[in-house]
């Protein structure tokens, strides 16, 4: 009954595509648990990049199944877009299987987070304005479309209605904007119905019965753990938990199910959007991360945000995840360097702190502690053996182990799929 968590260690932007895909071939089912089409993840695959949205990295294995779960949140056109786009390229999509129980983004969703974010003016949280945060508040406030609503359209009416009721009021007295037809809206989702009926699921008994058979599934997390509603850097964080726990109801298995739990971590650190960022880098140093690291937004198309490599939050990510293993990803990246910073602690109003505050005005305050580690100027794409690497190189993967902890047991040498270099067996 192996059952694998893989998530993102840090903001999120780690490179979660590439460890899903690398596991796609040993695997049966690929889930994705939560998030909607905020998160992006780029697989490259010989010659070609698949730059993947909304659906699991999996798809672009044949003997996997691919799972959108009960916690994901869909934007239909979003997701019928990306199934054309793959099956143009050649890519079989027919065995995805969509939860039913998943709630849809909505047009009035899209409309509600674009205006509250130009609202916010510099408070604004730095959404990716597709809805995401809306639509779990509609889940949260019992308001909310499912996909299995798309199959009863007086259900339908009755709950467009009801969403709608507030939010028109919202739109019109408070924003300044026209108010929203609720047929126009029940037209436009009921349009979507035929089309996703082939994919539509009760997930949670496929996954289930899949575990009680010793199938092999991967929990796939979007976003990364610092952006996570509970548990990472409030209020500047994302709508749902990409942390471990996510992957239970999220997907509807228990957590005496899980096996493995792995935390993708970057080489060194980057973030998209607003909010705290104690190594961010606005020098010389941190443009070339961004440019030699390819740093834009798989999703956003904004430039991410660039810094060194935080021990302290990877410890963060080690105990509220309980990780069991890194993959650690762009090692290559860092190539050049003649020294590499790395953050140990903090220092706030004069003190040395070496786990997360839990206060968010300490971790704004939060200035970063440097250990300075060798670099080396090898080229590292050709290394298939931890030995290949230079020796500095080596040591900068123990030294991040040993700082972070928990065993380092994959290592990403290149973006390719077959640029990595496997120290463990995740499975």
């Amino acid at each position: 009954m192996p059952a694998l968590v893989l998530l993102g260690a840090q903001w999120g932007d780690e490179g979660k595509g590439k460890a899903t895909d690398l596991l796609g071939g040993s695997v049966d089912y690929v889930v994705r648990y939560q998030g909607g089409n905020n998160a992006g993840h780029t697989v490259v695959v010989g010659d070609q990049t698949y730059a993947l949205h909304l659906l699991p990295s999996g798809i672009l294995s044949p003997e996997c199944t691919p799972v959108i779960g009960n916690g994901v949140v869909v934007d239909p056109s979003v997701l019928l877009s990306e199934l054309s786009g793959l099956n143009e390229r050649g890519v079989d999509t027919s065995k995805l299987l969509l939860s039913g129980n998943a709630h849809i983004i909505t047009p009035y969703n899209v409309t509600m987070d674009k205006v509250a974010e130009r609202f916010l003016g510099k408070r604004k949280i730095g959404t990716t304005g597709r809805g995401i945060g809306p639509t779990y508040a509609d889940k949260i406030n019992r308001v909310g479309i499912r996909v299995q609503d798309l199959y009863d359209e007086s259900i339908l009416t009755q709950k467009v209605e009801a969403a709608l009721d507030f939010k028109n009021q919202l739109l019109a007295k408070v924003y300044n904007r026209r108010a929203i037809a609720v047929d126009q809206v029940v037209e436009e989702l009921l349009g979507y119905a035929d089309k996703l009926a082939p994919y539509v699921a009760d997930t949670v008994l496929v996954l289930n019965e899949a575990l009680e058979a010793d199938k092999v599934v991967l929990f796939e997390g979007g976003q990364g753990t610092l952006l996570d509603i509970d548990h990472g850097t409030y209020p500047f964080v994302t709508s749902s938990n990409p942390t471990a726990g996510g992957a239970c109801t999220g997907a509807g298995v228990g957590p005496t199910k899980i096996s493995r739990v792995i935390g993708i971590l970057k080489a060194y650190t980057t973030r998209v959007g607003s909010g705290p960022f104690p190594t961010e880098l606005l020098d010389e140093d941190g443009e070339a991360l961004r440019r030699i690291g390819g740093e834009r937004g798989v999703t956003t198309g904004r430039d991410r945000r660039c810094g060194w490599f935080d021990a302290v939050i990877a410890r963060y990510a080690t105990r509220v995840n309980g990780l069991t293993d890194f993959f650690l990803t762009k090692l290559d990246v860092l190539t050049g360097w003649e020294q590499i910073p790395v953050c140990t602690a903090y220092e706030i109003d004069g003190r040395r702190v070496s786990e997360l505050p839990y206060s968010q005005t300490d971790f704004h305050h939060a200035k970063p502690v440097y250990e300075m580690l060798p670099g080396w100027s090898e080229d590292i794409t050709k290394a298939k053996t931890f030995t290949d690497l230079p020796k500095n190189a080596q040591d900068y993967v123990k030294a991040l182990e040993e700082m972070s902890g928990a065993p380092i047991s994959a290592i990403g040498v290149g973006p390719g799929r077959d640029e990595t270099i496997q120290i463990n067996s995740f499975l």
